[in-house]
């Protein structure tokens, strides 16, 4: 019986996510908003709250983020990664600056402490690779000047989650200065061994995993990917960056095959994620909280647009391509949830999910309006700020030229 009731529920929710996506393709939206309205329905205080099923959405979940990083980390080869780092360091910083210090500095007027200040600096620092690369394809961006500028801030932002999720990890599980030191150090080192591997060894290991049987190579990589973000949460250091280390790993045929294989079950068990962390907001407690979400999803686009502005203005893109740049960049999704997340899970701060909520709620539909209007609002306002030139006086015309004496 209590099979059967799991498999209605899990059956009902995945038929349900299919048509909010449909429904969102329909309008050339993102679906992360409906997901995560979905799971606000069916979770504590919502219409229907379920109850079978809870458990396997949960491992459902967290095989989402996993994938997520996974496959975020085969969009990028380690020597991409590398030149980006030397190249675009200062707009990485810029973007840190900017965008996480107003999420931090909200926490800490609200009084939740510094552990949930550096919790809310990571939702409202990084954007939505998945929302902004779908909004540049849909805009016929992807081939702009200035489209480099914006993927180079998104892959430092990346680069900087192998960082910062084992901190947020350690914070949030309570350890001490020594415990969370070692964690980082073993991230750290993690994260330059494999891209060593990479680049030196990459081939190798690409053609180890490599299959022409596509079921085999999707078993081995998936297999592979779980396998090592166990092991690295088991160390302390975060499922989620193991899987992005072993996707840098990959290359060539093999990622992209991989890529390919993968992207249905990415976005499937992604899903699953967004309805998860629904689950555990209670829509009662959002109301509270929607006033300083608000006000902060306002001021971090701003800083968003800034960000992409200057990162532009420092690669020589022109002004039109500066603001578009900006508009691009707003957009916040799946990794401020899956940050929120981790914070939600340890009881850190019980307004901290609602507020993450209603923040990414809001920026992930303001993302690609931003996106689209940005620059013609900019150019416009440009325009109007022109002091007007003085009309020159019309030239008199031979009949009206005065007749000399």
């Amino acid at each position: 019986m209590h099979s059967a009731v799991l498999l209605i529920e899990f059956g009902s929710i995945i038929l349900g996510l299919g048509l909010l996506g449909r429904f969102a393709a329909r309008f050339r939206l993102s679906p992360i908003p409906l997901y995560l309205l979905a799971g606000l329905a069916f979770g504590e205080g919502g219409l229907l709250p379920l109850g079978a099923s809870e458990e396997f959405i949960a491992t459902g979940a967290e095989i989402g983020v996993i994938l997520l990083l996974l496959m975020l980390g085969l969009e990028y080869t380690a020597s991409d990664l590398v030149s980006n780092l030397k190249t675009h360091y200062p707009s990485g910083l810029v973007d840190c600056a900017l965008n996480a210090l107003p999420g931090a500095a909200v926490a800490l007027l609200l009084g939740w402490g510094p552990v949930a200040a550096v919790v809310l600096a990571g939702v409202t620092w990084i954007s939505s690779s998945g929302v902004i690369a779908k909004v540049l394809g849909d805009l016929g961006r992807v081939g702009n000047r200035e489209t480099p500028v914006i993927l180079s801030v998104l892959v430092l932002e990346d680069l900087a989650m192998a960082v910062y999720l084992p901190i947020v990890t350690a914070l949030v599980a309570g350890v001490g200065l020594m415990a969370g030191s070692v964690t980082l150090a073993i991230a750290l080192g993690a994260a330059g061994f494999v891209l060593f591997l990479a680049v030196r060894y990459g081939r190798l290991i690409s053609r180890f995993v490599s299959s022409d049987d596509p079921e085999k190579l999707l078993l081995v990589v998936l297999g592979l990917t779980i396998l090592v973000a166990g092991v690295a949460q088991q160390l302390q250091v975060s499922a989620a960056v193991g899987a992005f280390l072993v996707g840098i790993a990959l290359s060539g045929e093999v990622a992209e095959g991989a890529h390919t294989l993968l992207s249905p079950l990415r976005d499937l068990f992604a899903a699953v994620f967004f309805v998860f962390f629904g689950l555990h907001t209670d829509p009662s407690s959002i109301p509270p909280v929607l006033l300083p979400a608000l006000g902060l999803a306002v001021l971090t686009a701003l800083t968003k647009i800034a960000t992409g502005y200057w990162a532009a203005r420092r690669a020589g893109i022109s002004v039109k391509g500066r603001w578009r740049a900006g508009g691009a960049l707003v957009a916040r999704g799946e990794f401020s949830i899956v940050i929120a997340g981790l914070a939600v899970s340890a009881g850190i701060e019980p307004s901290l999910g609602p507020l993450a909520t209603a923040y990414v709620l809001i920026l992930v539909v303001l993302g690609p309006l931003t996106a689209r209007y940005t620059e013609p609002v900019a150019t416009w306002w440009g325009r109007r700020r022109e002091p007007r030139r003085p009309e020159p006086a019309p030239r008199a015309t031979e009949a009206e030229a005065p007749v000399a004496d």
